[in-house]
């Protein structure tokens, strides 16, 4: 793989999340959950500066993991390449497992207190839309793809189901963000294999109890399997957010750069969610 093909393929998929990021805009103004409001209105700037800084940063880091992929598979390297897989079977588990460690990188920056402080910046939107998805801090991208590289590595993830899982796992988080109102059954329904909608406005409460359940990204499995999952029809209430983070001076584009390396003005406890 050349480098001016990874250009492109970096090129082609950012240029589809904005599409798609797009066409979400347009479904959240016809089928809001909630109203629009003044946060709705002044974290559009904020949210955006960051999502064009991830996608700066990860641009980088995406096209330095696709030259690692395409040099171990020269290797034939990775535990996938080890077992009398058929080729879509490895995808698909590959795929699989690139989400679990998705799930265990998320669950990490909640419980280890220097990434949490790097987390706090996506989670500090006091309101949850489309926007929000990419709101992150440049060093959140540094710790995602830390865990994404070590799991992609030693599994000898092809460079297909790579692809595939970048894409699907970036289309879902702009959907399992958006404000928009679900039928509760299809609700219910989709969050027996996925987490949007509502699944993971649960992770966005203000409430750390709410807040410490549904890490997973594109699939509810491994919130099921360990314990961290919240029922998704709670999330058409939660008030999202963070305390003590609600001041305008914090959120600016300079305030959540800042955030990270402020003294943090909340507790973030880890509690055990009690039986719902």
């Amino acid at each position: 793989m050349t480098i001016l093909s990874i250009l492109k393929t970096n090129f082609s998929a950012i240029a589809a999340i904005l599409a798609v990021m797009a066409a979400v805009a347009l479904l959240e103004t016809a089928v809001p959950l909630h109203a629009r409001g003044r946060w709705h209105r002044t974290h559009v700037g904020p949210n955006l500066a960051l999502t064009f800084i991830t996608f700066a940063t990860n641009f980088v880091l995406n096209g330095g993991l696709v030259v690692l992929l395409a040099w171990l598979a020269e290797l034939r390297f990775g535990l996938l390449r080890l077992l009398p897989l058929h080729p879509l079977a490895a995808g698909a588990l590959a795929v699989v497992a690139l989400d679990f460690s998705y799930y265990v990188a998320h669950v990490a920056m909640h419980k280890v207190p220097a990434f949490w402080r790097v987390h706090r910046v996506h989670h500090s939107d006091p309101v949850v839309d489309v926007t929000t998805t990419i709101r992150q801090h440049p060093l959140e991208g540094v710790i995602r793809y830390a865990f994404l590289t070590a799991f992609a590595s030693a599994l000898g993830v092809g460079l297909g189901a790579f692809a595939i899982y970048r894409v699907w796992s970036a289309v879902n988080g702009l959907l399992e963000h958006a404000n928009i109102r679900v039928p509760r059954r299809l609700d219910f329904a989709l969050s027996l294999v996925t987490t949007w909608p509502n699944l993971h406005k649960i992770h966005h409460s203000r409430d750390v109890r709410e807040t410490d359940s549904n890490y997973g990204n594109i699939f509810s499995w491994f919130d099921r399997m360990f314990g961290t999952y919240t029922p998704s029809w709670r999330g058409a209430t939660v008030v999202c957010g963070l305390d003590g983070f609600d001041d305008p001076s914090v959120q600016t584009t300079s305030g959540l750069l800042a955030m990270p390396f402020q003294s943090p003005q909340r507790l973030h406890v880890i509690s055990t969610l009690p039986e719902r």
